[in-house]
C-alpha cells in the first residue's frame, strides 16, 4: 500500500473526484442551470446567442478559479493548524503544571 505521498507523486489524488447524492440540493441546482442554459442558447439567434455562449464560458472560467482559489485557502488554512498543533507550545496563560 502506498502512502500519501507517493500517491501524490504518482498522481493518484485527486480531490475533485466525488459524486453527488442522487436528488441532493446541488444535483438540482446544477440540472436547473444546465435546462436554463439550454433553452436560451436554443432561443437566441446571430450575435446574441454567441454572446451568450461567451458569457457562459467566462462565467465557467471564473468559477473554476474561484474553486481553486479556495481550495489553496483551504488547504493552508488546514496546513497552519497542523503547524500549529504540532510545532507550537504557546499558550494565552502559565502552566501551574510546569517544573
Amino acid at each position: 500500500m502506498m502512502n500519501f505521498i507517493e500517491d501524490l507523486f504518482f498522481g493518484n489524488l485527486d480531490p475533485q473526484r466525488r459524486g453527488y447524492t442522487k436528488g441532493s440540493r446541488i444535483v438540482k441546482a446544477s440540472g436547473n442551470i444546465n435546462e436554463l442554459e439550454e433553452k436560451l442558447t436554443e432561443r437566441l439567434q446571430g450575435e446574441d446567442k454567441d454572446l451568450f455562449i461567451d458569457f457562459c464560458n467566462a462565467y465557467g472560467e471564473l468559477m473554476g478559479d474561484a474553486e481553486v482559489d479556495t481550495f489553496v485557502i483551504g488547504f493552508r488554512l488546514g496546513a497552519k493548524m497542523i503547524f500549529d498543533t504540532f510545532c507550537s507550545d504557546d499558550a494565552p496563560f502559565d502552566s501551574f503544571l510546569k517544573e
